[in-house]
Formats: structure tokens, C-alpha cells, sequence
């Protein structure tokens, strides 16, 4: 049975400083805990949905054993737009008073580079499938979205995944389509051992798994007004994508070890 989940909920009490290398232009921020952590923001490019996709792609990569920083849902107020003497910055804060997404920002991390930079071949194995299976665009040796952080491998960023969540209607063919963008993956180099990391997730994922991590979005991330579905009914079919890949996860580690 999948252990009992859950995602914390702070304040956001200090900015701090803009991560520029970042699309969406996450930033450093501090709450009310004392903790630094990356704030993603809802009023950035793709919206919510990056913010539903980081939840999920996060958690179920720590459902696998591999290494995320803590998920936080972080409140922020209009009071940080009004004094924030850049303008770019200050309509990405206007935009995004509410509810948003922190990553526990891991001090002293340094960039995954392939040449130098730790992964055990399992832990490779585990992300190239997991990718796979939430259609993870955004792991190449351009742009890794990995750390090292005290010689071991995180995880970061998986805003760009899921991307069947931008057209609601077709999220079934979605799901039974390969993913050729694999190839790309920077890690695939070092992922040998794909079998017994399949055999991992299997063990590892299932339904109510998916529901667990499903149920941690909020609500407030599921409503929009360009479509007409509710959370609940996205909620089910985030989870039905999810069983369904798991379904073809024999399928996708045969595409990676094809294109290694």
C-alpha cells in the first residue's frame, strides 16, 4: 500500500534573488519557516500546469527512491509586486499572487555535466524511464534539470512534462504513444541496466499511487477558465494517463535500449 503523502504550505517572507538561467524565471526566495527555497511561479509561461506537473513528476520520482527536493506550496502577497523595482519581475509577481510551488533550493549544488558529475547506472535507468513515462522534454545534455548535491544525484524541474494537460481532449492517445524524444536523454548514455529499473517502478507505482500524488494538487491548480473540466474529472484522467504508461512501460524500455 502506498504510504500516506503530503505537501506542506508556507508563506512566502522574503525575495531574494531571480534565477535568470531559468525560462520561467524562478527565484530564491525565503518563508516563514527560515528555509531558502526555488519559487516557481503560476503567472510564468506555461502556468499552473507546470506547477501540476513539477508535483507529479516530483513525487513520483521519490515514489522510485530517486532524490527530490522537498515539494512546498508557498503563498505569495501583493506586497512584493509593489516594491520590486524591476518591471518584468514585478508582472511575473502580480501575475502570480497566490498559491505557487517552492523546491527546497539545495545550497552548494552544482549542474549535472555528464563527463564529471555522479549517477549510479541504476538511478540513470530509473530517470531515462521515468521520463519516458510523464513525457519529460526537458532532460538533455543542453538543459539537464539535474544537481549533484553532496556527490549524489537530484532531481529538479519537471515542469515540461505531462504535455497531453495542454489538450484535454485526446489524453488517451496520448498516452499510448511512444516517446522517440528519448534519444535526447542525458543520462541514457549511462542507463545499462533498464530492465531491472523497470522491474523497480512496477514494484514501486500503481493505481493508488497515482492517486495519492494526484490528490496533492490543489484544487486552485486544476481550475481554469479555458476549459470546462473539473479538478476532480482532471484529477482521473492524470491518474488514467499515469496507468496506462505504466501499462506500456515494457514498450518504453524497449524504445531507450533501442536508441542507446
Amino acid at each position: 500500500m502506498a504510504a500516506d503523502l503530503d505537501i506542506r504550505n508556507v508563506n512566502v517572507v522574503r525575495y531574494i534573488q531571480p534565477l535568470r538561467e531559468g525560462g520561467s524565471l524562478p527565484a530564491i526566495v525565503e518563508a516563514d519557516d527560515e528555509f531558502h527555497y526555488v519559487l516557481k511561479f503560476r503567472g510564468a509561461g506555461q502556468g499552473k500546469k507546470a506547477l501540476i506537473a513539477e508535483i507529479i513528476g516530483g513525487e513520483l520520482a521519490r515514489a522510485i527512491g530517486l532524490r527530490v527536493p522537498e515539494l512546498v506550496l508557498m503563498n505569495l502577497d501583493d506586497s512584493f509586486a509593489r516594491s520590486e523595482p524591476d518591471e518584468e519581475i514585478q508582472d511575473l509577481l502580480k501575475f502570480s499572487v497566490g498559491l505557487n510551488l517552492g523546491l527546497h533550493f539545495l545550497s552548494g549544488a552544482i549542474v549535472y555535466d555528464p563527463v564529471v558529475s555522479v549517477a549510479t547506472p541504476l538511478e540513470a535507468s530509473l530517470v531515462v524511464l521515468l521520463d519516458s513515462m510523464i513525457t519529460n522534454i526537458d532532460r538533455t545534455p543542453r538543459n539537464t534539470n539535474l544537481l549533484n548535491w553532496k556527490r549524489e544525484l537530484w532531481l529538479i524541474d519537471h515542469g515540461a512534462s505531462l504535455y497531453f494537460h495542454h489538450n484535454w481532449g485526446d489524453w488517451k492517445a496520448h498516452a499510448q504513444r511512444p516517446f522517440p524524444r528519448i534519444k535526447d536523454h542525458v543520462l541514457l548514455p549511462r542507463a545499462t541496466v533498464l530492465p531491472e529499473a523497470a522491474a523497480k517502478i512496477k514494484e514501486a507505482l500503481n493505481q493508488e499511487t497515482f492517486q495519492k500524488i494526484v490528490a496533492l494538487i490543489p484544487d486552485d491548480f486544476l481550475e481554469e477558465t479555458s476549459d470546462d473540466l473539473t479538478p476532480e474529472e482532471k484529477r482521473a484522467a492524470y491518474v488514467g494517463y499515469l496507468q496506462l504508461r505504466l501499462e506500456r512501460l515494457d514498450l518504453l524500455t524497449k524504445e531507450a535500449t533501442d536508441v542507446q
